[in-house]
Order: C-alpha cells, then sequence, then structure tokens
C-alpha cells in the first residue's frame, strides 16, 4: 500500500505510532516519586487514517507532479502526527523546493514566503529549508533577512558549506569590503574624533550621527563627554551589528540607535529635542552618491538646532547647529588610461575574424548625458594608484566645486540642485589620448582637520571616474584647453567633457575633427569604426536610438579582448574543419542527407552576457549557432554585425527566446542532431569559478555528436604565496589600535570573507614568496579525471608572513590552445585566498597545502612541512 519515495519507506501511520508507544522503560532507572506517569495517547481512529490517506495522497502527488497538492497533504500529516517528521523529513523538503520553484516561476511571492514559514514552524531547526529561505529571500533583493537565514542555518550546523558559500556571498553586500579599510584608517578615525571632541568641548552636548555604520563616531561623541547621543542606521545588518558593539563599549544605556533613515526621524517622535552636533560620512568617492545633500537639509529643517548667522554672533554653541563635516572641495583632472578606455569604448575594429563596422554605438552605462536614465550611472570608482598599466594626468587638478554643509541657504545646499551649469576652461599640460575626468574631494571636517581622498594619498578611499564616451580616439595637446561642464542634477555631481579650444577655436567633442590638424579628421586605428560612425551621422534620430546599445563595462572589456576572441576562433575553426572532413567521409560512404539541415553542424554559446562566439561560430561556414544573449537591443547588434558579415540569419538563432527556463538551454538542437559544440562560461568576472560549472560540464557531455566539444575543454587553477598587508586591510580590522581603542573588530569580523575577489594581482601590494604552483584542474571534458581536494606542496623562495594566496586560471580551448586570466588584456579580475591566520615561514621552507573546491568556492589551508619527501 505504502511504496518508496525520495530515499523513504512509507509505512502505516498506526504501525510507526504503535512501535513509538510500546518501547521497554528503562528498568535500571530509579522511580521518580511524585511524578504522574506519561498517559498513553488516546486511539483516534478517524484521526488514523486521515493521516494514512493523507500521506498515500502525498505521495500520488509526487508521482503526477503535482508539488502544491503534495505539499498541503504533507502539512496535515506532519501536524496531526508529529511523529512523522524525522521519517517524512526529507520528502517534505523535495516537496518544498518544488512546490516553491513553480510559485517563484509564476511570480507568486507571497505564497512561496508562506509556505516557507508553514515548513519552519514543522522543522524551525532544519538548516537546507533555512538556507534555501535565504536564498529566495537573496534573489528577490533582501539582503539583510537572507544574511539572517544563511547565519542561522550555518549555526545549526557549522560545517554546511551550501549555507557557508552563500553567507559570504551576501556578506559583501551587506558589509562591503570598503567597511573594513575605512575601520583600519587610524589617520581618517583620529581626525573625525578630533573634530568631535573640539566640538563637544565647544559646548555641542547633543549629538545625532547619521548613517552610523559600526557606531563609531557615535561612541566618539559619548567618549568626548555629549551629554545624548543618538544614530541612525538604514541597513538591518549594521544596526544590529551597531548595537552589539555599543552594548560591547559600555555604552549600551547612553547612545540610543534606531534603525531608520534620518530623513523619516521627527522631534519629539524619535528624539526628544533638536540636537546641536550632526556627524556623518554618508558620502562616495563622488562626495554626493550617497544622499548626503538630502539628508543634511532635512537635518537642518527637522533634526537640527539653528546655525549661526555669521561671524558677529556670538550664540553659545549649546544653542545652535552644526555639522561635521563643515563643506568639502572638489577637484578634477583629465587623464588617459588604457584600462579605463578598454571598459568603457570598443576599441577594435575586428573581433575574432568579424568586421564590428555595423555594431552601432556601444557604450557602457556610466554616463553623464542627457538621456540618462535608471539604467546608468554619472560615474564609476577605480582606485588610480591600482589601475593596471597607470595612468598619465593631461591636466593639472582644478577646483569643480566648493559646498559649506553649515549654509542651509538657497546659494549652498537647498540650491544645490538648481546651479547654473557652470563652465571650467582646463588647460591641457600633456599631451595624450583623453579618456576620462578623475574626481577626488578634500572634506573639512572643521577649521582644523580635513581628509584627502586624491589618488596619491594613503587612504581607504577610491576616485571617481567619468569616463568619456567617443567612438574616436581624442588626442589632447599641450596647450589646449579643455572645456568642462559642471553641475549637480538630482543631487549627483555631474562632469562632462563638451570641447577643446586650440589656437583661439572651439572644437565640439562631438564632432570627432582632428585637434592637430586644424581641423582635419582625425587620424584612427580603427578606420572601420570612423567609417561607421560617420554613416551614423547621416541616419535620423530613431535610427541613432536603435543602433545604441548598452554593455556592462567587463562585456565591453571582453569586446576588447582581442587575444581572447581570436583563440575561440581558432579552436572553433580547427574543430568545424575537421567535423567537417569527418561528415564528407561519410557521405563518400553513401549516407544520404536529403534535408539541408543535415549538413549543418549545431553549436550552442551559453556564455553570461553580451558574447560574440555564437557569431563567430557561424562564421566558419555550415554552421548553425544558438546564443544565450537575452537583452533585444545586443540581440539586433548581433543581427547587424550577422548581415554585415555574410551570415545567413537562418544560421543564428537566439535560443533563449525559446525557452523559460535556463537549464532548458542545454538540450538537443533537434531529435536527429547533437551539438558539435558547447561553449559554457566558466569563469565570473570577479574571479571565482562560475556557480554550477561541473553540473553543466556534465550535462553538455551527454549532449555533443561523436567528435564534439565542450569549450573550454579544462580550466587549471593556478597560485601564488604572498605577503600582502593591504589584502589583510580590506578583509578584517586589525585589533583595536586602527579603531581608536574601541572594541570593534569581533563583530564586524564576523562579515569577513576568505576570498577576496575584484583583484588586480598585477598592482597589488605585495611581496611574492613563491614561484607560480598548479592548484587544482577542472576536466570539462573527463569527468573521471576531476577531484574535489588536493595537497600540493610549494617551496618558498623568501622569508616572511603568507597572509595570502591569489589564484588565476588557466582556461584550455583544446590541447594546444589556451588564454589566460592573468594575461595584461583580460577582462577578468583575479582572486585571493587570505588566511585566517598568517603563516611566518623561512626561505627555502615546504609549504603544504590543502586545496578544495566546493560548488563555485575554493578554499586553502596552509602549514609548514618540511618532512623529507619519500622517492620511490
Amino acid at each position: 500500500m505504502y511504496k518508496r519515495l525520495a530515499g523513504c519507506n512509507f509505512i502505516p501511520y498506526t504501525s510507526l505510532e504503535s512501535n513509538s508507544a510500546q518501547r521497554m522503560p528503562n528498568t535500571s532507572a530509579r522511580p521518580k516519586h511524585g511524578r504522574r506517569a506519561r498517559r498513553r495517547r488516546r486511539v483516534d481512529p478517524a484521526r488514523d487514517q486521515l493521516v494514512s490517506s493523507s500521506l498515500e495522497s502525498a505521495q500520488q502527488c509526487l508521482l503526477n507532479q503535482d508539488y502544491g497538492t503534495a505539499f498541503v497533504h504533507y502539512l496535515l500529516v506532519l501536524n496531526l502526527a508529529p511523529v512523522f517528521k524525522d521519517f517524512a523529513q526529507e520528502s517534505f523538503r523535495f516537496t518544498l523546493f518544488k512546490w516553491a520553484k513553480e510559485l517563484d516561476s509564476v511570480g507568486r511571492i507571497q505564497e512561496l514566503f508562506d509556505c516557507y514559514e508553514q515548513a519552519l514552524e514543522i522543522f524551525p531547526a532544519d538548516e537546507v529549508i533555512v538556507n534555501s529561505m535565504g536564498e529566495h529571500l537573496f534573489r528577490m533583493g533582501f539582503r539583510d533577512e537572507a544574511a539572517g537565514h544563511f547565519h542561522k542555518a550555518l549555526k545549526l550546523k557549522p560545517d554546511y558549506p551550501e549555507a557557508r558559500e552563500n553567507f559570504y556571498r551576501v556578506a559583501n553586500w551587506l558589509v562591503e569590503r570598503w567597511h573594513f579599510l575605512m575601520l583600519n584608517d587610524h589617520g581618517r578615525n583620529r581626525k573625525y574624533q578630533q573634530a568631535i571632541q573640539k566640538a563637544v568641548q565647544n559646548g555641542c552636548n547633543t549629538v545625532l550621527d547619521i548613517g552610523t555604520g559600526t557606531g563609531i563616531l557615535g561612541m566618539c561623541a559619548k567618549k568626548a563627554g555629549a551629554a545624548e547621543v543618538y544614530a541612525c542606521e538604514l541597513s538591518k545588518t549594521m544596526y544590529e551589528l551597531a548595537c552589539e558593539v555599543v552594548a560591547a563599549n559600555g555604552m549600551e544605556g547612553s547612545i540610543k540607535i534606531l534603525h531608520k533613515k534620518s530623513l523619516e526621524m521627527e522631534v519629539p517622535t524619535d528624539i526628544p529635542h533638536r540636537v546641536s552636533l550632526v556627524v556623518t560620512e554618508t558620502v562616495d568617492a563622488g562626495l554626493f552618491g550617497e544622499g548626503i545633500i538630502e539628508s543634511l537639509i532635512h537635518a537642518w529643517h527637522h533634526l537640527l538646532l539653528p546655525p549661526k548667522r555669521g561671524e558677529g554672533e556670538f550664540r553659545e554653541d549649546c544653542t545652535t547647529g552644526r555639522v561635521i563635516p563643515a563643506g568639502a572641495t572638489v577637484f578634477c583632472m583629465a587623464v588617459e588610461c588604457l584600462e579605463i578606455r578598454r571598459h568603457h569604448r570598443l576599441r577594435a575594429a575586428e573581433v575574432g575574424g568579424l568586421s564590428m563596422a555595423a555594431a552601432g554605438e556601444l557604450r557602457s552605462p556610466v554616463s553623464c548625458s542627457s538621456e540618462q536614465d535608471d539604467s546608468t550611472e554619472p560615474y564609476t570608482t577605480e582606485r588610480l594608484s591600482r589601475l593596471p598599466g597607470g595612468y598619465r594626468e593631461l591636466t593639472e587638478p582644478f577646483t569643480a566645486l566648493t559646498i559649506d554643509f553649515n549654509n542651509v541657504l538657497v546659494r549652498e545646499l537647498e540650491g544645490l540642485s538648481s546651479r547654473e551649469v557652470r563652465e571650467i576652461r582646463l588647460p591641457v599640460t600633456l599631451e595624450g589620448e583623453l579618456d576620462a575626468l578623475a574626481v577626488w574631494f578634500q572634506l573639512h571636517l572643521d577649521e582644523e582637520n580635513s581628509l584627502s581622498t586624491g589618488p596619491q594619498e594613503d587612504t581607504c578611499w577610491e576616485q571617481a571616474i567619468y569616463p568619456v564616451h567617443s567612438a574616436m580616439s581624442f588626442v589632447l595637446k599641450a596647450r589646449d584647453e579643455l572645456i568642462v561642464e559642471v553641475s549637480c542634477r538630482d543631487a549627483y555631481l555631474r562632469l562632462c567633457c563638451v570641447a577643446v579650444l586650440r589656437d583661439g577655436h572651439k572644437i565640439d567633442l562631438d564632432e570627432r575633427v582632428d585637434l592637430q590638424n586644424s581641423g582635419q579628421p582625425i587620424p584612427n586605428p580603427n578606420p572601420e569604426v570612423e567609417l561607421c560612425s560617420a554613416l551614423a551621422c547621416l541616419q535620423t534620430s530613431q535610427s541613432d536610438s536603435e543602433d545604441f546599445c548598452m554593455l556592462e563595462c567587463s562585456e565591453m572589456a571582453l569586446l576588447n579582448n582581442q587575444d581572447y576572441h581570436q583563440s575561440f576562433c581558432t579552436a572553433l575553426n580547427k574543430l568545424i574543419s575537421g567535423l567537417k572532413v569527418k561528415s564528407q567521409n561519410l557521405n563518400t560512404g553513401g549516407t544520404a542527407m536529403s534535408a539541408v539541415d543535415s549538413r549543418l553542424l549545431y553549436v550552442l554559446d551559453v556564455s553570461e552576457g553580451f558574447s560574440l562566439l555564437s557569431l563567430i561560430a557561424a562564421h566558419q561556414g555550415q554552421v548553425k549557432a544558438y546564443s544565450s544573449v537575452e537583452k533585444t537591443k545586443q540581440q539586433n547588434v548581433l543581427r547587424r554585425l550577422a548581415h554585415s558579415n555574410n551570415i545567413s540569419e537562418q544560421h543564428l538563432e537566439f535560443w533563449l527566446n525559446h525557452t523559460e527556463d535556463e537549464r532548458g538551454v542545454l538540450q538537443r538542437p533537434s531529435r536527429e542532431k547533437l551539438w558539435s559544440a558547447i561553449i559554457l562560461d566558466c569563469v565570473e568576472t570577479c574571479g571565482l569559478v562560475r556557480q554550477k560549472l561541473m553540473e553543466k560540464a556534465s550535462l553538455a557531455r551527454f549532449l555533443l555528436e561523436e567528435g564534439g566539444h565542450i569549450f573550454p575543454e579544462k580550466i587549471v587553477v593556478y597560485g601564488m604565496l604572498v605577503e600582502s598587508d593591504t589584502l589583510l586591510l580590506e578583509s578584517a580590522v586589525q585589533g583595536q589600535e586602527p579603531t581608536l581603542g574601541f572594541n570593534i573588530a569581533p563583530f564586524i569580523n564576523q562579515f569577513t570573507v576568505p576570498v577576496h575577489v575584484f583583484l588586480d594581482f598585477s598592482t597589488l601590494e605585495c611581496r611574492h614568496l613563491s614561484e607560480a604552483l598548479e592548484l587544482f584542474v577542472l576536466d570539462l571534458m573527463d569527468a573521471n579525471a576531476n577531484y574535489t581536494e588536493r595537497e600540493v606542496r610549494v617551496q618558498t623562495i623568501s622569508g616572511g608572513r603568507i597572509t595570502a594566496i591569489p589564484f588565476w586560471y588557466q582556461i584550455h580551448l583544446d590541447q594546444n590552445i589556451s588564454v589566460s586570466t592573468l594575461s595584461r588584456n583580460s577582462h577578468w579580475k583575479q582572486a585571493a585566498v587570505v588566511l585566517q591566520e598568517p603563516l611566518e615561514v623561512q626561505a627555502r621552507d615546504w609549504i603544504r597545502l590543502a586545496v578544495k573546491l566546493h560548488k563555485s568556492t575554493i578554499s586553502i589551508s596552509a602549514h609548514i612541512d618540511n618532512t623529507p619527501v619519500q622517492m620511490d
């Protein structure tokens, strides 16, 4: 009557209950007098029958893939008969996850979470269900709540790898890495402390810390003697962290922390009266990006005492309000930088044998153009001192803007967004190609203390980068004047290069004329791009809009990676040529091939985001290529390129247009044919192996025709032992000294992740303690060659502290062709495992590394092992 399902043997409910009730008592135990004996459960035949029939119905519904009904039956059974919990747990999980997937696919999100809540009422300590709910929360954008579930799952089962991997992933979102750098910046912390201490000693005895983070500035105010200290924090994770930190430092009752946005705070609902001092560091690399202007306008109107009216006013500081920081000065300069250029502009006229002339206007989402929308940002951020290849300053730094945070009048805070666009003429001091404007600022905490975020400073700050979007090279000459427009629309600082003055003539940059030869066209190393741009000028505005396509910065860098595409072109050509020869030999042997499609080879590209690899395959001839590009405008780019490169539209198909589930991509192209080649995207831009790569490779192997190939066929992971204080500072707070003696490190270091991503190894400040060595191999064509862990030995070449092991990949397309993620023009970054405790070594020590790969996460432990190796 009860069948086996999902690894569980179903037996009648009454049988299980009777076995439970008939256990022998412990006869050696001493009787407990005065305690009433446990009463045996009264038999309820109707209830038992309901449980039994519901179990059978749940099983049948699962067999019919009716997961919603099966889930309801399981809920009924487990609520009526909790004795079944251990017995049915695995099948219940399976049912829940299948039903949740269906609800997710049709957008019934509230019902999905209701099901998880019901499941957790029955299995509150099931780490798998807790972790799975966290995954759904994370996908929906509820990062704080997701982190709580991942953290709970780890507490329930500390060695649960899925929860650990998820927690590390969400930790990067919740507590961004700059928190560690900022807290480790003793100079920054000390200057804030000095400014706060001076203000409190001058009478500012009521303080509000806006965006408190860990609470360090509020604690500085309390330590300085402030009578009342309030703080607010929008992030739930950081709010809870701040509460723990304040309590650990003995200030729990003297600092009131609110989980609220400052714009929602009121007097007396949230604080009893207006305060005399607001402290904040809600600024980003572009100064205004975290909303400091809006926050301070609201604070002056609703939370702060009125400001001093002028120098001649002698009111006590306790009766007037002020802000730390008091103001800022913004600086800017024009730079030439290949690294910035290749992430924001297409520089290749030909990619993998394909002419790019018909691509249209391709642009990164970083732009200050008037057509800006929610998908674009006015600037990106970079640490100029660590950009691969460096940069050249084409101008001297100039003052772009000054702002007084203690002046709420129309001319300052309230009038910032409505200020007229300011035009600045910037003398060019060095000849070079104009790639971007780099921006930084000096934050004036008070009259004596200030912080600089400049590229030459030893600081936790990056600089704001405003890339120049031009399809043409634009060379500035010494003694030119670059005209820059500065504005603050939408309370974002916006800078745009609009024109150049040379020899008294003003030339608009959009006209793309040569500033070197009196208005003649600029010599361009990419003549096809120049031709495309000229033709675009003759089109209507509507077609301009149609030809415009936005690519992510990493996608643009990929498009500019010539070696990568040429390697794929060569490898695909070799494979397809061999398969063509094989097919011709079969035809010669008498095999009939009547249909046109029967002569085609099928290639599937499942790369993430924008990819030309399907076109490169189709360009080989006699190939029908399937692309996984999803966005309509990006598909249109590929169609234009196919047409201009004489690729038949019948030989390019967008596979995801015909499947609801991404996993459906890895299917047969037709009943008769298998894939000749499947191209997998193996490495994320951040430097990690893509999630579920090996599962995809396993499925792909079964879908290849004889002689077919997975690209790449193998990935070799390489690494190196290094000593790097920079990686330590970016990974965890280093004790109490940088945080002014406050006990913060143990709390924020809960969010330390062992793998540092988006690393530029070529510019990382570090000492190499070993040569590069092979750490791990992933074979996508031969499953038998794979393993999950490996030990390797490496000898140090210098003494020091091993703090981290940066790693990168050699991606083998076939036995002879490979690309490296460490190459100079790679669009990939590198990653590094940061050791929990640095390892002191001497030169020529032998180090044993234990390397493990779980899904996409690489973990490495290291210890000294100078034991002589036994030779066979």
